[in-house]
């Protein structure tokens, strides 16, 4: 693990969300923030890159999370937190190739100097923050508890955790272990 990773405290629960102004580039090219892509019932924020083998194994997922997002007034975004994997496969020509590949429908942005996930306490890819329409925190973790094999899975923790939420139940699952390569970070 990162040795600045140990430095790094992941929010709590009841959190609000940080840094929702702050402007990250997308692959699209466009200047965009958290808080521009809320929407009336919260946000999906997904710290993810284009190199963790994770990643590769949960990205088959991000459109199922992504429309379910959507339909139910979330928005979503993933941002690549890898400042130390810029020049070898995390910088944004990449980024905008796998967006591509991947077919992503939400926004893809560079987290310049994991200033972002610092400010989370995000320490790996994928690492998932769900938020309220309040931007509190609800639920941080894993996406679900297969990485491997999609029609394996059991738990189908970021979709509870959606559908909790919009319900307006309390979560009954607000935090799960989540598995994935460290953040690249530069000191």
């Amino acid at each position: 693990m990162d040795a600045s990773a140990f430095q790094i405290k992941e929010m709590a629960i009841g959190s609000k969300a940080p840094m929702v102004d702050h402007k990250m580039q997308d692959v699209s090219g466009r200047s965009i923030s958290l808080g521009e892509v809320a929407q009336e019932n919260g946000l999906l924020v997904i710290f993810s890159c284009n190199t963790c083998p994770w990643v590769m194994r949960w990205e088959d997922r991000y459109g199922d999370v992504s429309q379910m997002a959507r339909a139910n007034n979330i928005g979503m975004i993933a941002l690549n937190p890898n400042e130390d994997y810029r020049n070898r496969g995390d910088g944004m020509d990449d980024m905008i190739k796998h967006a591509r590949k991947a077919d992503y429908d939400f926004p893809y942005v560079l987290d310049k100097d994991h200033l972002v996930a610092d400010a989370f306490g995000a320490s790996r890819t994928p690492h998932v923050y769900l938020f309220n329409g309040d931007m509190e925190l609800v639920y941080v973790g894993a996406i679900d508890d297969n990485a491997n094999d999609a029609s394996s899975v059991k738990d189908y923790y970021i979709k509870d955790a959606m559908d909790q939420l919009i319900s307006g139940q309390k979560l009954s699952r607000p935090n799960t272990k989540s598995l994935g390569c460290t953040i690249k970070r530069v000191s």
